[in-house]
């Protein structure tokens, strides 16, 4: 694969946004095309930008195509990737690939255009040509409703060096350039392609593409030749200009106890730039030179807020020693910088704002006089440009008034924001990282990782999608169809889907997973029950099937059984069914009627129960008849912290009693609950309404960062008014009070975890009663009487025992677990047993309506209580997340007729390698660059790749390289040896898609 861009002719241009546009109705991609408020453009450098928000200098600016997405997405101001001296190969060799991840705050190691100089003013040029001619086309806006904006670096030598002064030149006045002459050229003879745009529109286009420009100022860069760069600019350009400014300027402690402060602490740097960069002394006089210096000439000064942070290369993230960091890491450090300078200058200095810029907080910085606001990180997300068609709207009452200021107590209060909104704190919650496993396919790629990370590989993306269409029978169908407790799980599972979910990179909580399971549940039970009950009694098998327990395991493997007609009975030694989820968690987490729902659920099939039987023999149990028998007890013997001194109380006899029988308890005053699982939370919780406790205190010996319980748990915790205390390993209770070793991470091994390791100092707690919520234990005494083979946790094999008819399913089988891990071992009994079949509803995740789905792309959850219920992307149908995130949009799904699911082709020309795609791809190793079918331009890219991919030939036949064997064909053959839809992809290419073979 060649990470060589090569930019598109301005004929190819063109006829591919308007055959696109004419056939697709889109362009570059771009469903979502934004028609600006004419009325409301803000006068900006004797120009005007009907919105005030647009890509940033990067990714995003560097190919004209790029600038075309973001216009019709939206834009309106442009600030185009920097150029230098230092430029094409020779750069290129400098920038270590793949160069971008953007999964959660951004990091990049590449940063300028990667294209010679030359090559960078024709792409910007051809941009701007397009941009007006698109305007006028379409009618997204006035054709001088958008600004385009040079960024140059790094030095005054390399400014002025020929090539760079050519450029600066050449943005000023494009009439004499070669590219100029030929996209009129085209434009002219093409007028019958439009029906908008005539001879004269296009002879009105102003040559002037650019009367402004953004210094950019490497790390390192000394004061005297920024502020030397800023007066060349001004007095021998004639610029409106702005000086990029660095986080750096706040000085290193500051940065390193804000992203302390708010999370951030595995982010490396140290103070070598802060002590290099320019320091706030020096840029305040600076700017006031500068200020009178533009004003003298009737131009515009102002400040870039920020560049990119520099930080070190700790886990691996990108293959290099150093990367610049950007999003939402970089919003409260470029707030504070930006109230610090509205502050200094009383908000007379004009900012312009990069650093986390998004949807939730870019109509409040404009508010706050701070624009233009230029984007990176964010569209490089899922939804990609397409985000900044919603952005757009934010901006549809614009009242066309000039900058008249920034406002220090709206700086102020975004600043202050900032360090208590989620949004700009790292959470404990990690972004999606359980993936598809193995790579992405090369044709037929779409999926739902959310099926993948399920236990028991739910069917959700049908069962969202009736939801979503207030089809809740059938909803719950499919629910059922694999999960025996709809209302349980909907209630606590710890949704191990999420993490796999798309949506979580559009908001935290990603799809409404759980919250519409439990929808569907409640509003379906009523109908769906009776139902189930008339098809009781229906016997066909000749199995007669024992379960011990009647906990969540027990329970679903109940339910299997019987709806596939087997005879089935419960044992259960206490006086209800349920289990942990009926006699210990507390009834704030989860509602006796819904345990109640599903028990009948489980039973609807005529299930037999026997309550108060403890079951003492599996043999005995066998010598009454039963041909299998299933051992779901559960793990209710109790761990321990191992304090060498003082007593701990067993977080299931607590909390049992606590729900049975509170008047029991006597806790005294301090209560210490020993874990941070969800169990350890559930015991905090209740023990803080216990009568006469006054505090409870969570004691962990690793950090929040590090504990096993869902965040959310945490969260309602501490809203509650628990106390987490992290990094204390407990040791011995006296005389009230917990001793406890001081703990700290240590060094990262190779998987990266760090441990805790003992600092050698400790710390008392005051502990009227301590809580254990740490290892409980199975009673291994069934398996054992069996003949069952156990590991030293009294752990059998796994669901099938290796004893004959004697089968273990839930926590006695792996030990403390989940309910949907229980459910997933219920159902694998079941297979084993009868056979059961569980895909009955496998297709309906295919069949979902695509264009719905597509309508959703790029559109955050704005305002949570007036969003889609479910906010499912339908990956399974459609998911062209590499599509979304690629800059250069390299990536292009089609339609391919005869073929159920779009294609996704990989465009070999578009493509630099920054590899923000495999980012994003849900598959595990899956680099959409690299495995997707691949288009070349030409031989000479074809042979220095290693791609599986095509090449049109000059007699209509193709070249065909799959699995390393190249081969000519023809494509309108059958028979000519591809796999079908390959062959069909590439036909589709060649009679819908034209316009993407550029010659």
């Amino acid at each position: 694969m060649s990470d060589i861009m090569r930019p598109i002719p301005f004929s190819n241009l063109m006829d591919w946004v308007l055959t696109e546009h004419e056939t697709q109705g889109s362009i570059f991609g771009v469903r979502k095309m934004v028609t600006a408020n004419k009325e409301g453009a803000l006068p900006i450098f004797d120009e005007k930008i009907e919105t005030p928000f647009g890509p940033a200098a990067g990714p995003n600016t560097q190919l004209a195509q790029n600038i075309i997405a973001a216009y019709v997405a939206g834009s309106r101001f442009f600030e185009l990737k920097t150029v230098q001296i230092m430029d094409g190969e020779e750069l290129s060799a400098c920038v270590n690939k793949p160069c971008i991840t953007a999964a959660d705050e951004c990091y990049n190691c590449e940063w300028s255009t990667e294209l010679e100089v030359p090559q960078a003013y024709a792409e910007y040029v051809k941009a701007w040509f397009a941009c007006h001619l698109i305007a006028r086309e379409y009618g997204l806006g006035e054709p001088d409703g958008f600004v385009f904006n040079m960024s140059v670096g790094y030095d005054l030598e390399g400014i002025k060096s020929p090539k760079v002064d050519a450029y600066i030149e050449g943005m000023k006045d494009a009439s004499g350039s070669e590219v100029w002459a030929e996209c009129r050229a085209w434009a002219l003879a093409n007028l019958d392609r439009f029906e908008h745009v005539d001879a004269d529109f296009v002879d009105a286009i102003p040559a002037r593409v650019s009367n402004s420009i953004t210094e950019s100022t490497l790390h390192g860069c000394p004061p005297d030749e920024i502020e030397r760069i800023a007066t060349y600019l001004i007095t021998e350009k004639n610029l409106n200009t702005y000086i990029k400014c660095n986080p750096t300027l706040l000085g290193y402690d500051f940065a390193r106890a804000r992203l302390d402060e708010l999370g951030f602490d595995y982010i490396a740097f140290d103070d070598k730039h802060f002590l290099e960069d320019l320091q706030w002394a020096d840029a305040v006089p600076m700017f006031e030179r500068l200020i009178k210096l533009t004003s003298e000439r009737g131009l515009d000064f102002g400040v870039k807020l920020t560049n990119t942070f520099p930080v070190d290369v700790t886990r691996g993230e990108l293959p290099s020693d150093e990367m610049y960091m950007s999003g939402r890491t970089l919003f409260s450090l470029t707030i504070e910088l930006a109230r610090r300078i509205t502050e200094q200058f009383d908000g007379r200095l004009r900012i312009s704002y990069s650093g986390g810029a998004t949807i939730y907080n870019i109509r409040s910085l404009y508010d706050a006089g701070i624009w233009p606001i230029t984007l990176a990180t964010d569209v490089l997300k899922p939804g990609g440009y397409e985000r900044m068609s919603q952005i757009a709207g934010e901006f549809d009452n614009l009242d066309g008034r000039a900058f008249e200021g920034v406002s220090l107590e709206a700086v102020t209060k975004i600043q202050a924001d900032s360090l208590v909104n989620p949004l700009y704190r790292n959470p404990l919650r990690k972004l999606p990282s359980a993936k598809v496993p193995g790579g992405v396919p090369l044709t037929d790629c779409f999926t739902a990782p959310c099926r993948t990370g399920c236990p028991i590989s739910q069917d959700i993306p049908a069962y969202l999608a009736a939801v979503e269409e207030g089809r809740f029978e059938d909803a719950l169908s499919i629910i059922i169809e694999r999960n025996a407790l709809p209302h349980i799980t909907g209630t606590i599972c710890p949704h191990p889907c999420g993490k796999s979910c798309e949506r979580a990179f559009y908001e935290p909580e990603g799809a409404q997973i759980r919250a519409s399971k439990l929808r569907a549940a409640r509003e379906a039970f009523a109908t769906v029950l009776p139902k189930l009950q008339a098809q009781a009694g229906k016997v066909a098998s000749d199995k007669n099937v024992a379960v011990v327990g009647g906990g969540p395991a027990g329970l679903a493997v109940a339910f299997f059984l019987s709806r596939a007609g087997v005879p089935v009975i419960i044992f259960e030694a206490k006086d209800s069914l349920g289990g942990i989820v009926r006699h210990v968690i507390p009834e704030f987490r989860i509602a006796s009627a819904d345990i109640d729902a599903d028990v009948e659920l489980c039973r609807a099939f005529g299930v037999e129960v026997k309550l108060n039987a403890r079951v003492e023999s599996v043999d005995a149990l066998k010598a009454e008849g039963y041909t299998d028998v299933v051992v779901a007890t559960g793990a209710w013997l109790p761990g321990s912290a191992g304090l060498a001194e003082g007593a701990e109380m067993d977080v299931l006899e607590f909390l049992e009693a606590a729900k049975k029988a509170p008047e029991t308890l006597n806790l005294g005053t301090d209560v210490v609950v020993i874990g941070a699982g969800n169990t350890a939370m559930d015991a905090a919780r209740v023990a803080k309404r216990a009568d006469g406790v006054e505090n409870v205190r969570l004691v962990y010996r690793r950090t929040k960062a590090q504990m096993p319980a869902d965040e959310e748990e945490l969260d309602f915790a501490l809203a509650d008014g628990v106390e987490f205390m992290e990094l204390l390993a407990p040791v011995s209770l006296a005389d009230g009070q917990l001793t406890c070793n001081v703990m700290k991470l240590g060094e990262p091994d190779a998987s990266g975890r760090r441990a805790p390791e003992s600092t050698g100092e400790t710390v008392t707690v005051p502990a009227t009663t301590v809580i254990c919520a740490v290892g409980e234990r199975i009673d291994a005494s069934l398996y054992e009487g069996a003949g069952v083979e156990v590991d030293r946790r009294g752990r059998p094999a796994g669901v099938a025992t290796g004893v004959e008819g004697v089968w273990a399913a839930g926590d006695c089988r792996r030990g403390p677990a989940t309910v949907v891990e229980a459910i997933a071992d219920a159902a694998e009994v079941a297979r084993a047993i009868a056979n059961v079949d569980f895909n009955h509803y496998a297709d309906a995740n295919e069949q979902l309506d695509v264009e719905s789905y597509i309508g959703k792309k790029g559109s955050l959850c704005r305002d949570k209580a007036n969003c889609m219920h479910t906010r499912c992307l339908g990956c399974a149908a459609v998911c062209e997340v590499c599509c979304d995130v690629c800059p250069n949009r390299a990536n292009v799904a089609i339609e391919v007729p005869g073929v159920e699911k779009h294609q996704v082709i990989h465009v070999d020309g578009m493509c630099n390698e920054c590899g923000n795609c495999a980012v994003f791809c849900p598959y595990e190793t899956g680099r959409p660059y690299k495995d997707k079918l691949t288009l070349f331009w030409s031989g000479d890219d074809m042979l220095a790749s290693e791609n599986d991919g095509f090449m049109r030939l000059a007699d209509g036949k193709f070249s065909v390289r799959l699995a390393g064997e190249i081969r000519v064909v023809d494509v309108d053959d059958a028979s000519c040896g591809l796999p079908e839809t390959v062959r069909r992809t590439i036909a589709a290419v060649r009679d819908s898609y034209g316009y993407l073979f550029v010659e």
